[in-house]
């Protein structure tokens, strides 16, 4: 895949690919620091652990809806209607 403003790999990264499963995949390290990770209801699939403290956490480690592609389009929206109320 081309480089874009919608696309960018770093191969040369110490850490990619980030995710297991993705190897030899276009991998988008676009959103290295996903911006859904604020959200709990974000469209990726994130596991919900509880801390020492017996606090909910997001772990998104077994996620890559961020680094697939064709999941721009959905990653925008979302943040769109989040900040714009919806």
């Amino acid at each position: 895949m081309e480089m874009s403003h919608r696309f960018f790999e770093n191969r040369s990264c110490k850490y990619f690919p980030c995710h297991s499963g993705m190897e030899g995949q276009d991998f988008n390290c676009l959103f290295c620091y996903c911006p859904l990770n604020p959200y709990a209801d974000c469209p990726g699939t994130p596991a919900f652990k509880k801390d020492r403290s017996g606090r909910e956490v997001k772990v998104c480690t077994g996620c890559d809806f961020p680094h697939r592609p064709e999941n721009y389009d959905a990653l925008l929206a979302f943040l769109r209607k989040k900040l714009h109320g919806g």
